[in-house]
């Protein structure tokens, strides 16, 4: 025991213990997943040109050009996905209509969408079949011609993805593709506009893209008014307020609704002097 030890003038000192187990640390929680590294947006793609002779099949097994469904003087929003895709890509598409359903602006009239399919396995059939879901929920007459889901080779699919920035890469072990989720809206002439992201597109997001890509030429006076006060927000895909631009409007309607109350006053003195000088002379 330590008393007898001390009594005997014996030292006695603390024995080190023996160091724990500790397990080999793993993977840190912000390293990303090998496949994922090579997904996602380059946003240097804004402004880069679609290509417009690449060739594709579309939902009736007709061979187009991609430049078919531009030059129509309204913008195309674009979707690339994949129609065997077990959860991501259905839910891109869905968000996508979920997106037009509480607009005002029609398809084939206001815009366009084109949903792309990634996979070489895509068909056809199969992209009928997403379309006529895609339009069931859509629920809207006459936008038929304003919808289309094509297929394409490789050569043609590798081109616009490359276009528009999108990196998306093939897992063999579990037959899948790794991508981005974005909605891309590109102008009537076929240029990278905006990106949204996510599995989730507001529809006021979706709104401005549509205007910003459009030029303004769609959208009432009103929608030009409120996107003036928005600015589009490249690292988040989305409409921020602007304070400094809603300042500004405010400040100029101020100058307007002072310069209408000087103008109504100045009338009403004049009105006041007219009638003090008729009543003075007696001339009506």
């Amino acid at each position: 025991s330590l008393a007898l030890a001390g009594m005997a003038g014996v030292s006695v000192e603390a024995q080190p213990t023996r160091p724990m187990s500790v397990p080999a640390p793993g993977s840190p929680a912000t390293e990303q997943i090998p496949m994922l590294r090579d997904g996602g947006i380059d946003q240097t793609k804004l402004n880069s040109q679609v290509p417009l002779d690449a060739m594709f099949v579309d939902h009736d097994g007709r061979d187009v050009r991609l430049g078919d469904y531009f030059g129509r003087d309204r913008p195309v929003a674009l979707v690339l996905a994949y129609y065997e895709c077990p959860a991501l890509c259905g839910q891109i598409i869905n968000a996508t209509v979920a997106s037009m359903v509480p607009l005002d602006f029609n398809a084939s009239r206001d815009f366009d969408i084109s949903v792309e399919g990634l996979d070489l396995g895509d068909t056809p059939a199969m992209a009928t079949e997403r379309r006529s879901s895609f339009l069931k929920r859509y629920g809207r007459a006459g936008t038929d011609s304003g919808v289309n889901f094509l297929t394409g080779r490789q050569a043609s699919i590798d081109a616009l993805t490359s276009a528009v920035g999108f990196k998306y890469k093939y897992d063999e072990a579990n037959d899948q593709f790794a991508h981005p989720s974005v909605l891309t809206v590109l102008t009537p002439a076929g240029r990278v506009s905006r990106y949204l992201f996510g599995i989730e597109f507001a529809p006021r997001d979706l709104r401005f893209a549509l205007i910003d890509a459009s030029s303004g030429a769609i959208g009432s006076v009103v929608d030009q008014a409120v996107l003036f006060c928005y600015l589009y927000d490249p690292t988040t895909g989305s409409y921020g307020f602007a304070v400094i631009n809603a300042v500004r409007v405010a400040g100029v309607l101020t100058l307007v609704g002072l310069g209408a109350f000087i103008l109504m006053s100045l009338r009403r003195e004049r009105r006041q002097g007219s009638a003090v000088k008729t009543a003075a002379t007696g001339i009506r």
